[in-house]
């Protein structure tokens, strides 16, 4: 994906976050990217704290389409994907994740909320401990305040 698609992509998914968050769940969305780097395959808003937007996502799109296709596919969220939603990905194969800001930062926003105990462990060090060279693009500094936005209102109002 060119710094353009990246962009798209995440204003996209924050938007994803952002109906999650309207429907009465955690502001965290996913969306799964073609090969092109801009058709949006799917998208998925959050469930709840096991139903993470990013595994529930990848979980559907590894029923859907093969390894070899999905290698080429990109999974864009807002927040990076936890140690739960990386292993998945690992998985399913996804080629790239692109996430636009960091764990270590939602924990700033979440603390010690029951809801979101954040496991700041990052993708990166996950795909590390595999055999696949999965890419990561993040955080995106240049759409971090807008995806911080969302939480920044959501985890001071619980």
């Amino acid at each position: 994906m060119n710094p353009q698609q990246v962009i798209a992509a995440l204003r996209l998914v924050n938007e994803v976050a952002r109906e999650a968050m309207n429907q009465g769940h955690h502001p965290f969305g996913a969306i799964l990217i073609a090969p092109d780097g801009e058709t949006v395959l799917m998208r998925q808003g959050n469930i709840n704290t096991v139903n993470h937007a990013e595994a529930t996502l990848i979980r559907v799109a590894a029923e859907k389409y093969s390894a070899e296709y999905l290698w080429q596919c990109s999974m864009v969220t807002n927040v990076e994907p936890c140690a739960m939603c990386s292993g998945t990905l690992y998985w399913a194969n996804i080629g790239r994740v692109v996430f636009g800001m960091t764990e270590e930062r939602l924990l700033s926003f979440t603390g010690n909320d029951a809801q979101n105990p954040t496991l700041n462990l990052p993708c990166r060090e996950v795909f590390a401990r595999g055999q696949k060279a999965i890419e990561v693009i993040g955080p995106v500094p240049e759409l971090e305040e807008e995806i911080a936005a969302l939480h920044t209102g959501f985890w001071q109002k619980q």
